[in-house]
């Protein structure tokens, strides 16, 4: 899988979807900037949750934005991989498969 192109087709098909549903769309953005902001928590830590969280529920989009938004917030690859532990340590199989999925973005997505 090539996460940029991944990436950039899902932005796509984002786009074409806010378009059609814009109140919705404004409505997850505000959500979204809200949750990123501020709080108890820096914005890589939130990031690692969300990586986490995408793994677990085996959204691959998922994963590829917030690997990206992960990295540019500084995140490591040995961080990553610390946090991908405890996602497939409550996730099992299936997330051991998809946490291999985030870490070949992230090699991808930080070259």
């Amino acid at each position: 899988m090539d996460w940029s192109k991944t990436n950039a087709s899902m932005r796509d098909r984002l786009r074409n979807l806010n378009r059609t549903i814009p109140d919705t769309a404004r409505g997850f953005g505000a959500l979204s900037k809200a949750a990123k902001e501020g709080g108890a928590l820096d914005l890589k830590t939130k990031e690692f949750v969300a990586v986490g969280i995408s793994v677990a529920t085996r959204c691959e989009p998922c994963i590829g934005f917030h690997v990206e938004a992960l990295i540019r917030a500084g995140g490591t690859r040995e961080e990553l991989a610390d946090g991908l532990s405890m996602s497939v340590q409550m996730g099992g199989g299936p997330a051991l498969m998809y946490a291999a999925k985030a870490l070949e973005a992230f090699d991808q997505l930080s070259t």
